[in-house]
Protein backbone atom coordinates (compact mmCIF):
# COMPACT_ATOMS: atom_id res chain seq x y z
CA UNK A 1 0.00 0.00 0.00
CA UNK A 2 2.70 2.67 0.60
CA UNK A 3 5.68 2.32 -1.05
CA UNK A 4 8.87 4.99 -1.78
CA UNK A 5 10.81 4.03 -4.84
CA UNK A 6 14.48 5.11 -5.17
CA UNK A 7 16.09 5.92 -8.85
CA UNK A 8 19.16 8.04 -10.11
CA UNK A 9 21.78 5.63 -9.03
CA UNK A 10 24.67 4.52 -11.39
CA UNK A 11 28.28 5.08 -12.09
CA UNK A 12 29.92 8.11 -11.96
CA UNK A 13 33.84 9.62 -11.85
CA UNK A 14 35.35 11.16 -8.79
CA UNK A 15 34.00 14.73 -8.65
CA UNK A 16 31.04 14.39 -10.87
CA UNK A 17 27.27 15.18 -9.80
CA UNK A 18 24.28 12.81 -9.30
CA UNK A 19 20.80 13.65 -8.36
CA UNK A 20 18.52 11.04 -6.46
CA UNK A 21 15.12 10.68 -7.13
CA UNK A 22 12.35 9.56 -4.66
CA UNK A 23 8.98 8.86 -5.70
CA UNK A 24 5.74 7.83 -2.91
CA UNK A 25 3.21 5.69 -4.08
CA UNK A 26 -0.11 4.78 -2.27
CA UNK A 27 0.30 7.97 -0.16
CA UNK A 28 1.03 11.48 -0.87
CA UNK A 29 3.71 13.01 1.38
CA UNK A 30 2.83 16.64 1.77
CA UNK A 31 2.74 15.66 6.33
CA UNK A 32 6.19 13.63 6.57
CA UNK A 33 9.03 14.12 6.96
CA UNK A 34 11.70 12.75 5.01
CA UNK A 35 15.21 11.37 5.38
CA UNK A 36 18.04 10.12 2.71
CA UNK A 37 20.46 6.94 4.36
CA UNK A 38 23.58 4.83 2.78
CA UNK A 39 24.88 1.58 3.23
CA UNK A 40 28.14 0.55 2.20
CA UNK A 41 29.43 -3.11 2.32
CA UNK A 42 30.38 -4.24 6.25
CA UNK A 43 29.05 -1.10 7.44
CA UNK A 44 26.09 0.80 9.35
CA UNK A 45 23.53 2.57 7.68
CA UNK A 46 24.54 6.14 7.58
CA UNK A 47 22.01 9.01 8.19
CA UNK A 48 22.67 11.67 5.52
CA UNK A 49 20.39 14.12 5.40
CA UNK A 50 16.79 15.19 6.12
CA UNK A 51 13.72 17.50 5.11
CA UNK A 52 10.76 18.40 7.51
CA UNK A 53 7.36 18.07 6.34
CA UNK A 54 7.12 21.60 4.58
CA UNK A 55 10.76 21.91 3.20
CA UNK A 56 11.66 24.45 5.03
CA UNK A 57 13.97 22.90 7.67
CA UNK A 58 16.74 20.97 6.60
CA UNK A 59 19.75 18.68 7.86
CA UNK A 60 23.12 17.40 6.82
CA UNK A 61 25.80 14.60 8.35
CA UNK A 62 29.11 16.37 8.80
CA UNK A 63 30.15 13.89 5.82
CA UNK A 64 27.94 15.26 2.95
CA UNK A 65 27.60 18.87 4.19
CA UNK A 66 28.50 21.36 1.34
CA UNK A 67 28.35 18.84 -1.02
CA UNK A 68 25.01 17.41 -0.81
CA UNK A 69 21.34 19.33 -0.66
CA UNK A 70 18.10 17.65 -0.16
CA UNK A 71 14.96 19.02 -1.72
CA UNK A 72 11.05 18.62 -2.26
CA UNK A 73 8.86 18.69 -4.44
CA UNK A 74 4.81 18.82 -3.09
CA UNK A 75 3.39 19.27 -6.58
CA UNK A 76 4.66 16.41 -8.12
CA UNK A 77 4.88 14.28 -4.47
CA UNK A 78 8.46 13.71 -5.01
CA UNK A 79 12.14 14.16 -3.13
CA UNK A 80 15.57 14.67 -3.92
CA UNK A 81 19.16 14.35 -3.07
CA UNK A 82 21.56 16.45 -4.88
CA UNK A 83 24.74 15.47 -4.91
CA UNK A 84 28.09 17.18 -6.34
CA UNK A 85 32.07 16.96 -5.68
CA UNK A 86 31.37 12.68 -5.50
CA UNK A 87 34.15 10.36 -3.61
CA UNK A 88 35.17 6.67 -3.81
CA UNK A 89 34.00 6.60 -0.24
CA UNK A 90 30.08 7.84 -1.05
CA UNK A 91 29.89 4.37 -2.92
CA UNK A 92 27.15 2.71 -1.07
CA UNK A 93 23.05 1.58 -1.61
CA UNK A 94 21.04 4.77 -1.00
CA UNK A 95 18.10 5.07 0.56
CA UNK A 96 14.83 7.52 1.43
CA UNK A 97 13.04 6.97 3.89
CA UNK A 98 9.25 9.01 5.45
CA UNK A 99 7.78 9.37 8.70
CA UNK A 100 4.62 11.27 9.34
CA UNK A 101 5.54 13.67 11.35
CA UNK A 102 6.60 17.65 11.29
CA UNK A 103 10.42 17.18 12.05
CA UNK A 104 13.09 15.16 10.92
CA UNK A 105 16.16 13.53 12.09
CA UNK A 106 19.13 11.43 11.23
CA UNK A 107 18.31 8.15 12.68
CA UNK A 108 17.27 5.42 10.86
CA UNK A 109 14.88 4.18 13.57
CA UNK A 110 12.56 7.01 13.57
CA UNK A 111 11.60 6.44 10.14
CA UNK A 112 8.67 4.09 9.32
CA UNK A 113 8.61 3.71 5.24
CA UNK A 114 11.94 2.79 3.74
CA UNK A 115 12.46 2.22 -0.37
CA UNK A 116 14.17 -0.09 -1.68
CA UNK A 117 17.53 1.62 -2.17
CA UNK A 118 19.79 2.53 -5.61
CA UNK A 119 23.03 1.80 -5.88
CA UNK A 120 25.78 4.94 -5.96
CA UNK A 121 29.39 3.70 -7.39
CA UNK A 122 31.83 6.41 -7.84
CA UNK A 123 35.09 5.24 -9.46
CA UNK A 124 37.33 6.41 -13.04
Amino acid sequence: QLQLVESGGGLVQPGGSLRLSCAASGFTLDYYAIGWFRQAPGKEREGLSCINDSGISTGYADSVKGRFTISRDHAKNMVYLEMNSLKPEDTAVYYCAAVPVDLCELSSGYYYYWGQGTQVTVSS
